[in-house]
């Protein structure tokens, strides 16, 4: 699922040791709130606590993007499904937070300017992250990913 977020960068090796966690976020605002804990959860679990802001950050970001443009306007606060999904890995140098959603539109991209809000978030999401881009999902799953990478600090080496 996250094959296409590693041109450019050096391999990995396979045998580095990962940690990955999701969690489902039912298609209410309020999911944004249970992604931001969930990330601050995780990333204490992980050590990383010094780069909740930045991530945080992120994820909220990104989390507001599939509530706002992924689900249709009447089903949110229903029970919809397939709910928008969040993941978070960690590999010994980096951390990626990818949302599933259930939309095949890819996110909006551009200039945007001070007064335009769409488009606005990604750009935040660029400025905080090492890399960010999308890719539908292939297979059985419909939808897309929408994912951010940051490098982690040395010590995490």
């Amino acid at each position: 699922m996250l094959a296409p977020l590693w041109r450019g960068l050096s391999p990995i090796d396979s045998s580095a040791d990962s940690n990955s966690v999701s969690c489902a976020l039912p298609p209410r605002f309020e999911a944004v709130r249970t992604a931001r804990r969930f990330t601050r959860s995780t990333l204490g679990q992980w050590d990383l606590g010094g780069l909740f802001d930045d991530v945080a950050l992120v994820v909220s970001e990104l989390v507001t993007n599939s509530m706002r443009y992924a689900i249709p306007a009447d089903l949110i606060g229903t029970e919809y499904e397939p709910p928008v999904r969040l993941h978070l890995t960690r590999w010994a140098s980096r951390l990626v937070c990818a949302v599933r959603d259930p939309s095949e539109v890819s996110p909006v991209t551009g200039e945007a300017d001070a007064a335009d809000e769409c488009g606005r978030g990604l750009l935040l999401v660029e400025s905080f992250s090492d890399a960010w881009g999308w890719h539908p999902l292939a297979g059985a799953l419909h939808g897309k990913v929408v994912w951010a990478l940051f490098r982690l600090p040395r010590e995490h080496d």
